[in-house]
C-alpha cells in the first residue's frame, strides 16, 4: 500500500471501512457481482434482497459500492434514475419501521450504579480481584457513556492520555475522530463531576484500581484478573451492557444496546428543559434531524395522567 493510499483510507473511520468491506464481500462473493457494475446489475442487487435485507442495510451496501467507483474513478451506478426507482419502490412495498435502541432511564442508572456498588464491596471483601476490576470498570462505563451521552464506538476508542480528570471538578475526554467529525479534526467533550452518580469519580476508580496511565480506557478482564492491552471492541460493548442490566435486574435487558445510554442521556436532558441546540451542541451531533431520532417525543398527556393519578 503507498502512502497515498495510506492517508485516503485514514480519511475514513474505521468502523466505516469495516462495514464497506463486508458489504463489498456481500455483492462480490456472497452475491457474485461484478466490480466495476452497471445501474442495471446494482438495481438488480437491491431488487433480489429487498425482502431479506433492511432499508438501511441496503442503503449501506449502496454506500459503500459509490465509495468503491469513486476511489477507483468510475462512474457511480447508485446514482443512476433506475437504482434510485428501485430503492423508492422497495420502501413503498417493505415498509419497516426504525429500530432504536430503548433508552435507559437515570432510575434505571441508578439500580445499576447501586448494584455495582454492592458488588464491589463483596467483590473486595472477597479478595475477588477479577470481579472487582470488572465492576469498576463497569461503573465507569455505566456512568461516563451516560452522562456524555458517548457513542458505544466512541466509548471504546477513548485513551487514557487523552483524558483530564479531577474529582469534584470534571473532565475532558479528547477524541482524535468521531462520527460528526467530518474533517477529523478531533473534538474535545467535557463531563460534569456531580453528586451522586459522578462519571469522573468512576473513571478514576477505575484508572486507579486498573494502574493504568496510558492506552484504551475500557478494556477486557480476563478470568485472572489480567487487562488486556486493546480497548474494548465495539463488538464486545453490548454484550457487557445487557449483561450488567440482567444483573441489575433491569426488564427486557436484550432490547438494550450502546445507543442506549446516548438515547437515556438525550431523553433525560429535554425533559429537564434542556433545548435542541444545547443538546446538539453538547452530544455532538451535526443536524437535528440525527438529533430527533434519539428523543422520545413529550407526551401531552404525561401531566393531566400524572395529576389523576395523585388526585
Amino acid at each position: 500500500m503507498s502512502t497515498v493510499d495510506i492517508y485516503a483510507r485514514a480519511a475514513t473511520r474505521e468502523n466505516t471501512q469495516r462495514s464497506y468491506r463486508s458489504a463489498l464481500q456481500h455483492f462480490e462473493v456472497e452475491w457474485g457481482g461484478l466490480l466495476p457494475a452497471s445501474p442495471d446489475t446494482v438495481a438488480r442487487y437491491l431488487a433480489e434482497h429487498a425482502g431479506t435485507l433492511s432499508i438501511s442495510t441496503l442503503q449501506q451496501r449502496l454506500a459503500a459500492l459509490a465509495d468503491w467507483h469513486h476511489t477507483h474513478g468510475f462512474a457511480d451506478p447508485t446514482r443512476s434514475q433506475i437504482v434510485r426507482k428501485v430503492l423508492k419502490g422497495i420502501r413503498a412495498l417493505h415498509p419497516a419501521r426504525q429500530k432504536q435502541a430503548r433508552p435507559i432511564q437515570l432510575e434505571q442508572v441508578g439500580q445499576i450504579a447501586l448494584w455495582l456498588d454492592e458488588a464491589i464491596a463483596a467483590a473486595t471483601l472477597a479478595g475477588r480481584r477479577p470481579d472487582h476490576l470488572r465492576h469498576t470498570r463497569d461503573r465507569a462505563l455505566l456512568l461516563l457513556g451516560f452522562w456524555r451521552g458517548f457513542r458505544g464506538d466512541e466509548l471504546t476508542r477513548l485513551r487514557i492520555e487523552h483524558i483530564d480528570a479531577v474529582s469534584g471538578q470534571g473532565m475532558t475526554c479528547f477524541l482524535s475522530q468521531s462520527k460528526g467529525d467530518r474533517e477529523l479534526r478531533g473534538k474535545t467533550f467535557k463531563a460534569p463531576a456531580l453528586r451522586s452518580l459522578c462519571p469522573v469519580d468512576a473513571y478514576l476508580a477505575w484508572v486507579a484500581l486498573a494502574g493504568m496511565t496510558e492506552g484504551p480506557v475500557f478494556r477486557a478482564v480476563d478470568r485472572w484478573g489480567n487487562l488486556s492491552d486493546a480497548g474494548l471492541h465495539i463488538n464486545s460493548l453490548v454484550p457487557v451492557l445487557r449483561a450488567l442490566f440482567h444483573h441489575a435486574g433491569i426488564a427486557l435487558a436484550h432490547q438494550y444496546s450502546g445507543h442506549s445510554l446516548r438515547r437515556g442521556f438525550a431523553n433525560w436532558a429535554t425533559s429537564n428543559g434542556w433545548d435542541l441546540k444545547t443538546l446538539m451542541e453538547y452530544v455532538g451531533w451535526q443536524d437535528a434531524h440525527s438529533a430527533m431520532r434519539y428523543m422520545d417525543a413529550t407526551d401531552p398527556f404525561a401531566t393531566m395522567r400524572a395529576a389523576q393519578v395523585r388526585a
